[in-house]
């Protein structure tokens, strides 16, 4: 089995770009494993402090594992991605950052290191000191080159990128177009447990091998990707509701929401804005009764020792 290592940096890329130079081929159905490095690109580690958060290179944020080309793709194709397995690194952190996430500028920035075993992440600190966080890593970041054009890693394109969808985690079979020769796939920024809208910016972000295999779906191109994906098995919810004539300002209401009823259990804010980062979904709820919207933050009741009421 071949494997690529993106602690090594010149098997990484910091845009999406047509361009791009492939570090490795595989056939169809060939398994790679990919060492992918966390979204910081290694710059934050275990042992860093909240100081460390100001010496970061935001430019290296994101930075692709690849580009992996695809022997026989060709222009106008679909890449039909499996990821066989995902192993996740031992620790993880999570940032509230200024001038980033849902509530920016909000909060105090503050940075939490998770230790991650037994499927569970637990806080190394007193910073979320009660909170079990279930694991189910997937990839934040998995994209083909354009068509032409340069792309920062931030924003997701139609060609994929920085999806961060929790839906592509182990077993997940990811439509991706080629939109040049060989398809050049890329992908980074490993999650160890994301909520759906990530609202303080970061995830439990992680390391991770990564196993994928790639079939190609010939003169076949999605409009825009597609996941076929498991759910997280049920559990008991508690959600928090904002109400607006506008999608985003009844996100940023529903947020604040849940964050007031996680403060009445004894959270601090920012710690309640994290938790709803790394735990908690943001779904619409009802979008057809004009001119008002419903937009639910929901967490599991569970997820802290004492459950929340």
């Amino acid at each position: 089995m071949k494997i690529l290592d993106g602690r090594d940096e010149k098997n990484l890329h910091f845009k999406w770009f047509p361009e791009v130079k492939p570090v490795i081929r595989i056939e169809p159905d060939e398994i790679l494993e990919v060492i992918v490095p966390d979204s910081s690109t290694m710059q934050i580690k275990r042992e860093s402090e909240l100081s460390d958060l100001g010496r970061i290179d935001s430019s290296k944020f994101d930075a692709a594992v690849g580009a992996i080309e695809i022997s026989g793709a060709k222009k106008g194709d679909t890449l039909e991605v499996t990821l066989v397995d995902i192993i996740p690194d031992t620790w993880g952190w999570t940032a509230i950052m200024n001038d980033f996430g849902l509530l920016k500028n909000r909060f105090p920035e503050s940075l939490l290191i998770w230790n991650i075993s037994d499927g569970v992440a637990r806080s190394s600190s007193d910073f979320l000191k009660d909170a079990v966080i279930p694991i189910r890593p997937f990839l934040g970041v998995i994209g083909t080159a354009p068509e032409k054009g340069v792309y920062g890693m931030i924003p997701p394109q139609k060609f994929g990128g920085n999806m961060d969808n929790k839906m592509n985690c182990a077993g997940a079979t990811i439509l991706l177009p080629v939109n040049i020769d060989g398809g050049m796939l890329s992908l980074s920024d490993p999650h160890a447990s994301q909520g759906d809208g990530e609202i303080c910016g970061t995830a439990i972000e992680i390391s991770a091998r990564v196993k994928l295999k790639v079939r190609i779906i010939k003169k076949r191109q999605t409009l825009d990707p597609v996941v076929y994906s498991k759910s997280q098995e049920s559990e008991r919810l508690v959600c928090a509701m904002g109400i607006d004539s506008d999608l985003h300002t009844a996100s940023v209401k529903a947020a604040e929401n849940m964050i007031h009823q996680l403060s009445l259990s004894g959270l601090k804010p920012e710690e309640a804005y994290m938790l709803c980062s790394v735990a908690g979904d943001l779904r619409i709820s009802e979008i057809v009764d004009e001119p008002n919207f419903v937009v639910s933050m929901c967490l599991p009741t569970g997820i802290l020792k004492q459950e929340l009421r």
